[in-house]
């Protein structure tokens, strides 16, 4: 056993014990939606440091620091400046979700790019899940992210930033704080979130915009609780009801509020995963908003946990891209191994 004291109390747990274990056993709620109370740490690979607490007097993530004899944790200490794992800053020529497709041409950079690490969701066949399922990268502040992200875009020679990850949601602070320096910096660029939207809330849309996210993606996972979460590899059914459901919300809220951002939507294809039956009645969900969302359809390949899925063809990709068109939507491009097929059916670039 190891002795610590949490919040002035001194308690045994097993050693070994993380200090999330560790508060979990004394009777602390943990969260991982922000709207229950509690104490959020929501990724579990201290990518994101949402879960940051005092111990022995500096920040550490609560999921990975373990226990050791005599330490002193504080759950309600001031953290002072928010700080999470961010990777990969470089240019994109394809852009996300939320890139106006008209912007692919082929022939150079769209955005500048960085990934954050940690997520909330457990996607078995997650194509990012070196940073999703790790803590990758360097620990850096809002500061020295938007320094970075900014000579990024000046070598890449765009006006156009993307946040992706991983999630990025996850550390409110740190990415509006992250979003709010981008734009001092860069006055006239186009800042764009690429998130699954489990977490959006309608104040923290609010506030993304006010700090000047200027476009966003959401990748809507599914329609059914069951196919969400066969998808995101999560057990709990009244959690993952409950991301689906915010993330619905947030695509409303986004379009109903915020017309003034660029809003687009990501619908997964594979028939591993997801049936037509479903991808038409989200596209029927989508045109009751609005039938100019632009709908980019993701061809769900073979990675990480799933090497056994098929990549969808161009040609059955192609399939999906008229079944949603004849659902109403007129803004539908569709990734594919070939390339991205455009709203008129026709490859990009």
């Amino acid at each position: 056993m190891t002795s610590i004291e949490v919040d002035g109390r001194r308690i045994e747990v097993p050693s070994g014990f993380s200090v999330k274990e560790a508060l979990e056993k004394l009777g602390y709620n943990i969260t991982l939606h922000p709207s229950d109370k509690g104490l959020f740490m929501p990724c579990q690979v201290g990518g994101c440091w949402a879960c940051a607490l005092k111990i022995d007097g500096e920040a550490r993530p609560a999921c990975t620091a373990q226990v050791q004899e005599g330490m002193r944790i504080r759950t309600a200490a001031p953290m002072g400046t928010p700080r999470r794992m961010v990777a990969g800053f470089m240019g994109h020529k394809t852009g996300g979700v939320g890139t106006p497709w008209w912007l692919e041409s082929g022939l150079g950079f769209i955005e500048a790019v960085c990934f954050t690490s940690g997520c909330n969701l457990c996607c078995p066949q997650c194509q990012n899940w070196r940073y999703a399922f790790m803590d990758a990268g360097e620990l850096l502040t809002p500061e020295e992210a938007a320094e970075r992200m900014t000579e990024t875009k000046k070598q890449c020679g765009v006006e156009r930033i993307a946040i992706s990850g991983g999630e990025c949601t996850l550390n409110r602070p740190w990415l509006i704080s992250f979003i709010r320096l981008l734009r001092e910096q860069n006055p006239i660029a186009r800042i764009h979130v690429d998130t699954n939207g489990t977490i959006l809330t309608e104040d923290y849309i609010d506030e993304l915009v006010g700090a000047g996210m200027t476009d966003i993606g959401i990748d809507l996972k599914a329609l059914r609780i069951s196919t969400f979460m066969e998808i995101t590899g999560l057990l709990d059914e009244g959690l993952a009801t409950k991301y689906l459901q915010t993330a619905w919300e947030a695509v409303k809220y986004l379009h109903d509020s915020h017309p003034q951002v660029f809003l687009g939507i990501g619908i997964p294809f594979n028939e591993e995963l997801i049936s037509i039956s479903e991808i038409q009645e989200m596209a029927e969900r989508i045109v009751s908003i609005d039938p100019w969302i632009q709908v980019c359809v993701l061809d769900y390949r073979p990675e990480f946990r799933r090497s056994d899925l098929v990549r969808p063809s161009h040609w059955k990709m192609l399939e999906v891209h008229y079944i949603l068109r004849d659902c109403g939507l007129e803004s539908v491009v569709c990734q594919t191994e070939r390339g991205t097929i455009g709203p008129a059916g026709r490859l990009l670039g």
